[in-house]
């Protein structure tokens, strides 16, 4: 029997595996964080820097520091009581949803968890343990897409008020010809570099959770 159950959990492992980079992308931190780091470089103009794979590795690890007390909880529920074989699989399956419900239920609108409720065709919920875990996904990817739009926007704003004075002064003395991105970029470096912009924006992302 036991190296049998051994092999199941084996065989969940590495389906579990498998499906790291999508529950990476819709049942964590990720998103919003990756999302607000391309606003960033979109508002300063730098297409190329800091490279793709620069941004998902920041992406990566701040979102294991915001989801470390929740993927915590998830050892302590779930896996220690499996691999002392104090549970079954399908109970370490149960418990180690609730921590992770528990995030998402915070970062969750109710307009988006209504949403998706009213399309599932199913009776109000009354408690969130009466919410399904399919219905509860959709509405924290979309209320994480809206909060990473309105951070990217208070972001990109202090780049579009320089790149509009830059445009307003290459107009006012007829240096039409001369591209305004030329101007405004090393402004906008500066700007971001003074104000320490780096700290300023880990610090709200991270906050942002709370």
């Amino acid at each position: 029997m036991r190296p049998g159950a051994d092999a199941v959990q084996l065989l969940l492992l590495v389906g579990a595996v498998t499906l790291v980079p999508a529950l990476l992308f819709t049942v964590t931190a990720f998103t919003r964080i990756l999302i607000v780091l391309g606003f960033i470089r979109t508002g300063l103009g730098t297409p190329t820097a800091p490279p793709n794979q620069v941004l998902v590795g920041i992406a990566l690890f701040l979102t294991l520091f915001v989801m470390a007390p929740t993927f915590a909880a998830v050892k302590k529920e779930a896996i220690d009581p499996l691999q002392a074989k104090a549970i079954t699989e399908g109970q370490a399956f149960d418990r180690g949803q609730k921590p992770i419900r528990e995030f998402m239920f915070k970062q969750t609108r109710e307009k988006d968890l209504a949403l998706f409720v009213k399309l599932a065709k199913m009776d109000r919920p009354r408690t969130r343990a009466d919410v399904p875990t399919h219905v509860l996904i959709p509405a924290f990817i979309i209320s994480e897409l809206k909060t990473a739009f309105q951070i990217g926007f208070l972001i990109f704003l202090p780049f579009l008020v320089i790149d509009l004075v830059v445009s307003s002064t290459l107009m006012s003395m007829g240096m039409i010809m001369l591209p305004p991105i030329f101007i405004s970029l090393p402004f906008k470096i500066l700007l971001f570099v003074l104000v320490d912009g780096w700290n300023l924006v880990t610090k709200s992302l991270v906050e942002s959770f709370g």
